[in-house]
């Protein structure tokens, strides 16, 4: 019998009506199979404190919001067609997601909550026909966190003056980092520190 703990797989035998046991390396041992199991070490040098970028261009608009899990981290993007690496944003944890605009508290489930905020409108800026279909205080559409080992629940915030955002909740507070790709902003939160 194995049971994997922190990186090492404690073997235990019986034998004789004696349990020995005994403390190897991971992939030291072998499946019933015969391959070598292994333990993936996540090291991420990520942190918790907030992160932040100006926007170098403006008119572009949220079209959606995806999530997937990895397999040291789950992952939040934000997709902005034509947004390409301008997007300004802020990512940080807070004590309560406050609504822009009305003040109102929204409730996001969780152990620690992570703020979102894009300098992007879920809107066309120029008709005002909403581009996302985010609800304020709503879970975000089309999302669903079954089996994510650190996501708990996500809460569309608001869409006011040129920003949207999201509350993001986490199992704990946890490392995270922001990355803008062409057309996209991405969030990580790892699964451990």
């Amino acid at each position: 019998m194995r049971i994997r703990r922190w990186g090492i797989v404690s073997a235990s035998v019986l034998m004789g009506g004696a349990v020995l046991s005994a403390a190897v390396p991971a992939a030291a041992v072998g499946t019933a199979a015969g391959a070598t199991a292994s333990v993936t070490a996540c090291p991420t040098g990520w942190g918790s404190l907030p992160e932040s970028a100006s926007a170098t261009a403006y008119g572009d608009s949220l079209t959606d919001i995806r999530s997937g899990t990895h397999e040291c981290y789950d992952r939040l993007v934000f997709d902005v067609p034509g947004g390409g690496t301008s997007v300004g944003y802020q990512v940080s944890y807070v004590s309560k997601l406050i609504q822009d605009a009305s003040g109102d508290t929204i409730p996001v489930s969780g152990g620690a909550i992570l703020e979102i905020r894009l300098s992007v409108p879920s809107y066309d800026p120029n008709t005002g026909t909403p581009t996302y279909p985010g609800v304020s205080g709503q879970p975000l559409p089309g999302i669903t966190l079954t089996g994510y080992p650190t996501f708990r629940d996500t809460r569309f915030g608001s869409s006011f003056e040129g920003v949207t955002q999201v509350g993001l909740g986490i199992r704990a507070r946890l490392p995270f980092r922001v990355l803008q790709l062409s057309d996209r902003v991405v969030v990580d939160v790892a699964h451990t520190w």
